[in-house]
Protein backbone atom coordinates (compact mmCIF):
# COMPACT_ATOMS: atom_id res chain seq x y z
CA UNK A 1 0.00 0.00 0.00
CA UNK A 2 3.23 2.04 -0.55
CA UNK A 3 0.79 4.40 -3.09
CA UNK A 4 -2.00 4.54 -0.81
CA UNK A 5 -4.09 6.95 1.35
CA UNK A 6 -1.34 7.72 4.16
CA UNK A 7 -2.44 7.87 7.69
CA UNK A 8 0.13 8.26 9.81
CA UNK A 9 -0.37 8.16 13.40
CA UNK A 10 1.72 10.63 15.86
CA UNK A 11 2.55 8.61 19.15
CA UNK A 12 4.25 9.78 22.14
CA UNK A 13 5.26 8.38 25.74
CA UNK A 14 2.16 7.61 27.64
CA UNK A 15 0.08 7.05 24.88
CA UNK A 16 -3.03 5.08 24.92
CA UNK A 17 -2.53 1.60 23.37
CA UNK A 18 -5.92 1.60 21.64
CA UNK A 19 -6.10 4.91 20.66
CA UNK A 20 -3.69 3.91 18.01
CA UNK A 21 -4.49 0.28 17.48
CA UNK A 22 -8.43 0.49 17.45
CA UNK A 23 -8.36 3.42 14.78
CA UNK A 24 -5.39 0.87 13.16
CA UNK A 25 -7.52 -2.06 12.51
CA UNK A 26 -10.19 -0.06 10.97
CA UNK A 27 -8.44 1.22 8.16
CA UNK A 28 -6.33 -2.17 7.90
CA UNK A 29 -9.20 -3.98 7.80
CA UNK A 30 -10.74 -1.36 5.17
CA UNK A 31 -8.01 -2.74 3.25
CA UNK A 32 -9.02 -6.62 3.26
CA UNK A 33 -12.31 -5.31 1.04
CA UNK A 34 -10.36 -2.93 -1.22
CA UNK A 35 -9.50 0.05 0.61
CA UNK A 36 -6.07 1.70 0.03
CA UNK A 37 -4.70 3.06 3.09
CA UNK A 38 -0.75 3.13 4.16
CA UNK A 39 -0.47 3.27 7.58
CA UNK A 40 2.47 5.04 9.30
CA UNK A 41 3.42 5.52 13.08
CA UNK A 42 5.43 8.65 13.93
CA UNK A 43 6.96 10.14 16.84
CA UNK A 44 8.10 13.56 17.74
CA UNK A 45 11.53 12.12 17.56
CA UNK A 46 11.62 9.49 15.94
CA UNK A 47 12.14 7.36 18.63
CA UNK A 48 10.08 3.90 20.02
CA UNK A 49 7.79 4.86 22.58
CA UNK A 50 6.06 3.03 25.52
CA UNK A 51 2.47 3.01 25.50
CA UNK A 52 -0.12 3.60 28.97
CA UNK A 53 0.20 -0.59 28.82
CA UNK A 54 3.48 -0.68 28.93
CA UNK A 55 4.33 -2.05 25.56
CA UNK A 56 7.00 -0.76 23.28
CA UNK A 57 5.72 0.93 19.77
CA UNK A 58 8.36 1.43 17.21
CA UNK A 59 7.70 3.80 14.79
CA UNK A 60 8.73 4.74 11.40
CA UNK A 61 10.77 7.95 11.71
CA UNK A 62 9.94 11.73 12.93
CA UNK A 63 6.95 13.44 12.32
CA UNK A 64 9.62 16.09 10.31
CA UNK A 65 10.04 13.06 8.10
CA UNK A 66 6.10 12.92 7.31
CA UNK A 67 6.05 14.29 3.16
CA UNK A 68 2.51 13.78 2.04
CA UNK A 69 -0.44 12.57 4.57
CA UNK A 70 -3.66 12.23 3.77
CA UNK A 71 -4.74 11.74 7.30
CA UNK A 72 -3.44 12.61 10.31
CA UNK A 73 -4.30 10.70 13.62
CA UNK A 74 -3.07 12.02 16.95
CA UNK A 75 -4.38 9.57 20.07
CA UNK A 76 -4.66 10.29 22.97
CA UNK A 77 -3.20 9.62 26.93
CA UNK A 78 -3.96 10.54 30.22
CA UNK A 79 -0.46 12.45 30.21
CA UNK A 80 -1.81 14.90 27.98
CA UNK A 81 -4.67 15.69 30.59
CA UNK A 82 -2.36 15.44 33.86
CA UNK A 83 0.70 17.09 32.44
CA UNK A 84 0.92 20.48 29.93
CA UNK A 85 1.38 18.63 26.19
CA UNK A 86 4.93 18.69 25.23
CA UNK A 87 6.13 21.19 22.91
CA UNK A 88 7.63 18.72 20.46
CA UNK A 89 4.16 16.97 20.13
CA UNK A 90 2.38 20.41 19.49
CA UNK A 91 4.95 21.88 16.70
CA UNK A 92 4.40 18.08 15.09
CA UNK A 93 0.73 18.81 14.88
CA UNK A 94 1.07 22.47 13.68
CA UNK A 95 3.73 21.13 11.15
CA UNK A 96 1.13 18.29 9.86
CA UNK A 97 -2.23 20.13 9.68
CA UNK A 98 -1.64 22.32 7.02
CA UNK A 99 -0.12 19.34 4.70
CA UNK A 100 -2.91 17.17 5.51
CA UNK A 101 -6.47 16.51 4.01
CA UNK A 102 -7.93 15.68 7.53
CA UNK A 103 -6.39 15.91 10.98
CA UNK A 104 -7.69 13.97 13.81
CA UNK A 105 -7.52 12.96 17.14
CA UNK A 106 -8.49 10.17 19.35
CA UNK A 107 -10.66 10.77 22.86
CA UNK A 108 -7.69 13.28 24.97
CA UNK A 109 -5.53 13.11 21.85
CA UNK A 110 -8.16 16.53 21.27
CA UNK A 111 -5.69 18.52 24.13
CA UNK A 112 -2.83 18.76 21.87
CA UNK A 113 -4.58 19.85 19.14
CA UNK A 114 -6.24 22.19 21.33
CA UNK A 115 -3.00 23.17 22.52
CA UNK A 116 -1.93 23.51 19.00
CA UNK A 117 -4.62 25.99 18.62
CA UNK A 118 -6.03 24.16 15.63
CA UNK A 119 -9.48 23.54 17.91
CA UNK A 120 -9.81 27.92 18.38
CA UNK A 121 -12.76 28.91 17.00
CA UNK A 122 -14.42 25.27 16.14
CA UNK A 123 -16.78 22.44 17.72
CA UNK A 124 -14.85 19.92 19.11
CA UNK A 125 -15.59 16.63 22.19
CA UNK A 126 -13.14 14.56 23.43
CA UNK A 127 -13.86 12.02 26.87
CA UNK A 128 -16.96 12.95 29.15
CA UNK A 129 -14.11 12.51 32.13
CA UNK A 130 -12.04 15.17 30.51
CA UNK A 131 -15.24 17.86 28.46
CA UNK A 132 -15.36 20.09 31.25
CA UNK A 133 -11.65 20.53 31.89
CA UNK A 134 -11.44 21.17 27.80
CA UNK A 135 -13.93 23.19 28.11
CA UNK A 136 -12.19 25.47 30.80
CA UNK A 137 -9.09 25.32 29.69
CA UNK A 138 -9.97 26.51 26.08
CA UNK A 139 -12.95 28.81 26.27
CA UNK A 140 -12.53 29.55 22.70
CA UNK A 141 -13.62 25.62 22.00
CA UNK A 142 -17.43 25.04 21.55
CA UNK A 143 -17.03 21.56 23.33
CA UNK A 144 -20.02 19.32 22.71
CA UNK A 145 -19.50 17.05 25.89
CA UNK A 146 -21.88 14.03 24.36
CA UNK A 147 -20.98 13.93 20.88
CA UNK A 148 -19.18 10.23 20.06
CA UNK A 149 -17.33 12.55 17.65
CA UNK A 150 -17.58 16.08 15.74
CA UNK A 151 -15.81 17.27 12.82
CA UNK A 152 -15.86 20.89 11.66
CA UNK A 153 -13.67 22.10 8.71
CA UNK A 154 -11.98 18.78 8.09
CA UNK A 155 -10.43 18.66 11.64
CA UNK A 156 -12.42 15.56 13.66
CA UNK A 157 -12.12 14.76 17.04
CA UNK A 158 -13.62 11.65 18.70
CA UNK A 159 -14.49 10.49 22.34
CA UNK A 160 -13.33 7.84 24.45
CA UNK A 161 -11.53 4.58 23.25
CA UNK A 162 -14.78 2.58 21.16
CA UNK A 163 -15.58 6.11 19.59
CA UNK A 164 -11.63 6.16 17.89
CA UNK A 165 -13.06 3.14 16.20
CA UNK A 166 -16.46 4.97 15.33
CA UNK A 167 -14.55 7.76 13.97
CA UNK A 168 -12.37 5.59 11.93
CA UNK A 169 -15.41 3.99 10.12
CA UNK A 170 -16.64 7.15 9.43
CA UNK A 171 -13.53 7.88 8.20
CA UNK A 172 -13.77 4.71 5.62
CA UNK A 173 -17.58 5.77 4.67
CA UNK A 174 -16.68 8.97 3.35
CA UNK A 175 -13.65 7.50 0.90
CA UNK A 176 -14.92 4.40 -0.06
CA UNK A 177 -18.82 4.75 0.67
CA UNK A 178 -21.51 2.76 3.16
CA UNK A 179 -21.06 -0.75 1.53
CA UNK A 180 -17.46 -1.35 1.79
CA UNK A 181 -17.29 0.63 5.74
CA UNK A 182 -20.73 -1.99 7.02
CA UNK A 183 -18.20 -4.79 5.17
CA UNK A 184 -15.53 -3.38 7.75
CA UNK A 185 -18.06 -3.04 10.80
CA UNK A 186 -19.68 -6.75 10.11
CA UNK A 187 -15.97 -8.36 10.48
CA UNK A 188 -15.08 -6.25 13.38
CA UNK A 189 -18.24 -7.11 15.30
CA UNK A 190 -18.72 -3.55 16.44
CA UNK A 191 -21.74 -0.92 15.10
CA UNK A 192 -21.56 0.75 12.23
CA UNK A 193 -23.45 3.60 13.82
CA UNK A 194 -23.41 3.35 17.79
CA UNK A 195 -27.17 4.48 19.14
CA UNK A 196 -27.15 6.65 21.61
CA UNK A 197 -24.10 9.37 22.91
CA UNK A 198 -21.18 8.99 25.46
CA UNK A 199 -23.62 10.39 28.25
CA UNK A 200 -24.65 7.10 28.62
CA UNK A 201 -21.15 6.16 29.54
CA UNK A 202 -20.47 9.23 31.94
CA UNK A 203 -20.41 8.53 35.87
CA UNK A 204 -23.58 10.04 37.58
CA UNK A 205 -24.10 13.71 38.60
CA UNK A 206 -20.87 15.49 39.79
CA UNK A 207 -22.37 18.49 41.33
CA UNK A 208 -20.48 21.50 42.06
CA UNK A 209 -20.13 22.58 45.50
CA UNK A 210 -23.32 25.20 46.23
CA UNK A 211 -21.56 28.22 48.22
CA UNK A 212 -24.85 28.99 50.10
CA UNK A 213 -26.69 26.85 52.07
CA UNK A 214 -29.82 27.43 50.99
CA UNK A 215 -28.97 25.34 47.62
CA UNK A 216 -26.96 23.11 49.58
CA UNK A 217 -29.75 22.36 51.80
CA UNK A 218 -31.77 21.60 48.54
CA UNK A 219 -29.25 20.09 47.07
CA UNK A 220 -28.79 17.82 49.48
CA UNK A 221 -32.70 17.12 50.13
CA UNK A 222 -33.21 16.43 46.34
CA UNK A 223 -30.26 13.76 46.02
CA UNK A 224 -31.34 11.97 49.58
CA UNK A 225 -35.11 11.65 48.19
CA UNK A 226 -35.24 11.91 44.31
CA UNK A 227 -38.68 10.48 44.94
CA UNK A 228 -40.55 13.64 46.91
CA UNK A 229 -41.91 16.41 45.02
CA UNK A 230 -39.53 18.25 44.05
CA UNK A 231 -41.42 21.57 41.73
CA UNK A 232 -39.56 24.29 42.02
CA UNK A 233 -42.29 25.88 44.21
CA UNK A 234 -42.48 23.19 46.58
CA UNK A 235 -38.46 23.36 46.87
CA UNK A 236 -38.49 27.23 47.28
CA UNK A 237 -41.07 26.58 49.93
CA UNK A 238 -39.43 24.52 52.11
CA UNK A 239 -36.01 26.41 52.19
CA UNK A 240 -38.54 29.54 52.55
CA UNK A 241 -37.88 31.73 49.82
CA UNK A 242 -39.57 33.00 46.09
CA UNK A 243 -39.46 30.57 43.22
CA UNK A 244 -37.92 33.23 41.17
CA UNK A 245 -34.72 33.62 43.71
CA UNK A 246 -34.52 30.00 44.19
CA UNK A 247 -34.05 29.27 40.39
CA UNK A 248 -31.63 32.69 40.58
CA UNK A 249 -29.41 30.50 42.60
CA UNK A 250 -29.11 27.39 41.04
CA UNK A 251 -28.19 28.91 37.98
CA UNK A 252 -25.34 31.10 39.38
CA UNK A 253 -24.07 28.61 41.39
CA UNK A 254 -24.59 25.44 39.89
CA UNK A 255 -25.28 26.81 36.02
CA UNK A 256 -28.65 24.77 36.04
CA UNK A 257 -32.44 25.22 36.38
CA UNK A 258 -33.69 23.50 40.03
CA UNK A 259 -36.16 21.57 37.08
CA UNK A 260 -32.96 20.69 35.26
CA UNK A 261 -30.96 19.78 38.34
CA UNK A 262 -34.31 17.52 39.83
CA UNK A 263 -34.27 15.66 36.11
CA UNK A 264 -30.84 14.79 36.45
CA UNK A 265 -30.60 13.85 39.87
CA UNK A 266 -33.58 11.29 39.30
CA UNK A 267 -31.79 9.82 36.22
CA UNK A 268 -28.34 9.04 37.98
CA UNK A 269 -30.76 7.45 40.75
CA UNK A 270 -32.65 5.20 38.08
CA UNK A 271 -29.30 4.49 36.47
CA UNK A 272 -27.79 3.17 39.57
CA UNK A 273 -31.00 0.99 40.42
CA UNK A 274 -30.96 -0.45 36.66
CA UNK A 275 -27.33 -1.16 37.02
CA UNK A 276 -28.08 -3.33 40.39
CA UNK A 277 -30.97 -5.09 38.22
CA UNK A 278 -33.44 -3.51 39.39
CA UNK A 279 -36.86 -3.43 36.67
CA UNK A 280 -37.84 -0.53 34.50
CA UNK A 281 -40.75 -0.14 36.40
CA UNK A 282 -39.31 -0.40 39.81
CA UNK A 283 -36.95 2.27 38.94
CA UNK A 284 -39.51 4.86 37.50
CA UNK A 285 -40.81 4.61 40.74
CA UNK A 286 -37.80 4.73 43.30
CA UNK A 287 -36.25 7.41 41.24
CA UNK A 288 -39.66 9.92 41.17
CA UNK A 289 -40.23 10.01 37.79
CA UNK A 290 -43.82 8.61 38.56
CA UNK A 291 -44.03 6.51 35.42
CA UNK A 292 -42.26 4.28 32.89
CA UNK A 293 -43.20 6.59 30.17
CA UNK A 294 -41.48 9.25 31.93
CA UNK A 295 -38.62 7.59 33.20
CA UNK A 296 -38.51 6.51 29.10
CA UNK A 297 -38.79 10.02 27.38
CA UNK A 298 -36.13 11.61 29.75
CA UNK A 299 -33.22 8.50 28.73
CA UNK A 300 -34.13 8.83 25.21
CA UNK A 301 -33.91 12.76 25.64
CA UNK A 302 -30.58 12.96 27.44
CA UNK A 303 -28.66 9.35 26.87
CA UNK A 304 -30.05 8.98 23.13
CA UNK A 305 -31.34 5.09 24.83
CA UNK A 306 -33.90 3.80 26.36
CA UNK A 307 -34.02 2.23 30.17
CA UNK A 308 -34.45 -1.12 28.58
CA UNK A 309 -31.56 -0.34 26.26
CA UNK A 310 -29.68 0.81 28.67
CA UNK A 311 -30.40 -2.22 31.24
CA UNK A 312 -29.40 -4.76 28.79
CA UNK A 313 -26.27 -2.74 27.83
CA UNK A 314 -24.65 -1.90 31.30
CA UNK A 315 -26.34 -4.23 33.88
CA UNK A 316 -24.31 -7.17 32.94
CA UNK A 317 -21.75 -8.78 30.91
CA UNK A 318 -23.54 -11.45 30.34
CA UNK A 319 -20.63 -14.38 30.93
CA UNK A 320 -22.33 -15.59 34.22
CA UNK A 321 -23.12 -18.81 32.24
CA UNK A 322 -20.39 -19.17 29.69
CA UNK A 323 -22.15 -17.72 27.18
CA UNK A 324 -23.41 -14.14 25.90
CA UNK A 325 -26.24 -14.26 23.08
CA UNK A 326 -26.92 -10.77 21.70
CA UNK A 327 -28.47 -9.15 18.81
CA UNK A 328 -26.54 -8.55 15.25
CA UNK A 329 -23.80 -6.11 14.14
CA UNK A 330 -24.57 -4.44 10.80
Amino acid sequence: MAHGRAVVFIVFDGVKMLDVAGPAEVFAEANVFGADYSLSYASPSGTPVRTSAGIRLPVDGTAAEVSEPDTVVVSGGDVLVSDPVPDDLIAAVRRLHPRARRLVSICTGSFTLAAAGVLSGRRATTHWRHAQLLARRYPDIRVLPDALFVEDSGVFTSAGVSAGVDLALALVEQDHGPDLARAVARSLVVFMQRPGGQSQFSAPLDVRPARTPTVRAVVDLISAQPALDHSTHSLAARVGVSPRHLARLFATELDTTPARFVEQVRLDHARALLDAGHGVAAAARAAGFGSSETMRRTFVARLGISPSQYRGRFATTGTGNGERVSGSVG
